[in-house]
């Protein structure tokens, strides 16, 4: 069975909070290069990694992970409150 790429918004969203790729694997719990294999889309996360990195980041999965190419996050989270009704 092929392993379906994942993508994701990692190292925009570690950018955006100024956090080196130490720091967000300190808060994580994973070295430093694990990080790196995420942001590259050449490791896909666990559900509990998956769910730290929501945490850290206050996003929802959906908007940091996705099967489909990432749209701008702008339009993401426009189309995730027009689905939850907020």
């Amino acid at each position: 069975m092929k392993i379906r790429k994942l993508y994701n918004r990692i190292a925009v969203l570690r950018e955006e909070r100024s956090l080196s790729r130490k720091d967000l694997a300190e808060k994580i719990n994973v070295n430093p290069q694990t990080v790196g294999f995420l942001e590259r889309g050449e490791y896909n996360p666990s559900l509990d990694l998956a769910l730290r990195l929501s945490e850290v980041f206050e996003l929802p999965v959906e908007l940091i992970f996705s099967t489909e190419p990432m749209q701008p996050l702008s339009l993401e989270l426009l189309r995730y409150h027009k689905r939850s009704g907020e």
